[in-house]
């Protein structure tokens, strides 16, 4: 395991080389001037004083120049400085990274509140009523945005229950409220992940219920309770970790719009801002730490696998 953890460790550093510099190419294809969009258009400069500017800003070198010079200051624990605040990128990005990982873990507990029981249900009672209509709900999560669904939920409870979406309250300070301002959003984002875990979830229960030794334990007199919750429901589990973790990682950094909806102060609407207004520095940093996140959560559920199935080794 240690052999194998370490070489998944060394393997990160040719992934992040590749994500940073996908996303240092695509984002200069953008049309637009990144000086320009920074001085806005209330200020005139000579072209003297535009060119200056670009070498003090680092944007006049060759692109190649640009990406080696950026990665060589990454090594050295430097994110860049923004082109629009003047101030450290990774502060910022740290900054905003508790209110996304809040709501990303509260949205995949909602999820798997949602969806466990559900696909359970689901898997035993199969092709009877209770099954189809699940089945048919866990279809139109998949179809319904969850950018529309917030806007619904925003609408609906304020219309009829006079809630209005509050301002983001850190949780240090207090809980409750805290709670209070991500419970929407949340729902929003949970309600789609939960229809794609509820899916994996009675298939997976489904593939093991149909093996041997589930008929063998049921032979041998064990309660069906027993069965499903000591023998069926870990095996099944096992794919549906992976679904888990990928939608966690996802969620970490894929919640721009929901974030945009609901004004909360996360990474996904620095991000959006920061690609708005050309900032190359902090979207460089924000999609370093989620690519980072995200392969580090894989990671994680791939010990997990061996934790939970002891007939797993790596090595």
């Amino acid at each position: 395991m240690q052999r194998y953890l370490a070489g998944r460790v060394f393997a990160l550093v040719p992934v992040l080389v590749g994500i940073l510099a996908a996303v240092f190419l695509l984002i200069r294809l953008i049309p637009g001037d990144a000086v320009q969009l920074f001085l806005g258009t209330q200020v005139e400069m000579t072209p003297e004083q535009m060119t200056e500017l670009r070498r003090f800003l680092g944007v006049d070198k060759p692109i190649w120049a640009q990406f080696l010079d950026y990665g060589s200051r990454i090594l050295r624990g430097e994110f860049g400085v923004s082109l629009r605040t003047a101030r450290p990128v990774l502060p910022d990005i740290l900054a905003r990274l508790p209110v996304s990982a809040e709501l990303a873990t509260l949205s995949l507990l909602i999820a798997v509140a949602l969806a466990l029981p559900l696909g359970i249900a689901s898997a035993v009672t199969r092709n009877s009523t209770f099954d189809v209509l699940t089945r048919i709900g866990g279809l139109l999560g998949l179809s319904i945005p969850n950018f529309w669904l917030g806007a619904m939920l925003i609408l609906f409870f304020s219309r009829y229950f006079h809630v209005s979406v509050g301002r983001y309250v850190p949780l240090t300070q207090d809980p409750l409220a805290t709670l209070r301002s991500l419970a929407l959003p949340a729902l929003a984002l949970g309600t789609a992940i939960a229809a794609i875990l509820m899916r994996y979830v009675r298939s997976a229960l489904l593939e093991v219920l149909s093996q041997e030794y589930v008929r063998t334990a049921h032979g041998k007199g064990l309660r069906r309770a027993a069965v499903m919750v000591r023998h069926a429901l870990p095996n099944a589990l096992i794919p549906v970790i992976t679904v888990v973790g990928f939608q966690l990682a996802y969620l970490l950094g894929g919640t721009v719009v929901i974030e945009e909806i609901f004004a909360l102060p996360g990474m996904g609407r620095l991000a959006l801002q920061a690609i708005f207004q050309r900032d190359y520095p902090v979207v460089q940093g924000v999609v370093l730490v989620v690519a980072l996140l995200f392969v580090l959560t894989n990671l994680l559920v791939d010990v997990l696998y061996a934790w939970l199935d002891p007939r797993i080794h790596y090595g």
